[in-house]
């Protein structure tokens, strides 16, 4: 599957994409005598893409891509108003497997609009 300039961009801004320089010449020698320090540690973390919003955020504990129930989440976030998602069993396996998965939010009461959530996890 292909990914999106979008998609990569906002892996980078969840913080679930690492990405390592690497040049020619001279080290740093400030640490260990010339050679370059070492990159950091790559991360286990989940990331969301939400239709139509304005302040929405959706937050996966990578414990929960185990669980053996469904799991709901609130997606209010930074909104005046609030929403609920929920990831079957299977759909947390697809996520911890790599594969972004799409649910539909449930309806805000106040008008009735609902958003498309988008997660995608990256486990080290």
């Amino acid at each position: 599957m292909d990914i999106s300039r979008k998609r990569f961009i906002e892996a980078l801004a969840g913080g679930s994409a690492l990405l390592v320089f690497s040049g020619c010449g001279g080290g740093d020698s400030s640490y260990g005598g010339g050679n370059p320090a070492p990159a950091p540690a790559p991360t286990s973390g989940c990331s969301e893409a939400i239709s139509g919003n304005h302040g929405h955020a959706l937050t996966i504990a990578v414990a929960d891509l185990d669980s053996p129930t469904a799991k709901s989440y609130d997606i209010m976030g930074a909104a005046a108003h609030s929403h609920q998602v929920t990831f079957s069993t299977a759909q947390l396996a697809q996520l911890k497997a790599g594969t972004p998965v799409t649910v539909t939010s449930t309806a805000f009461s106040g008008d009735g609009h609902m958003h498309d959530v988008t997660a995608t996890c990256i486990i080290m």
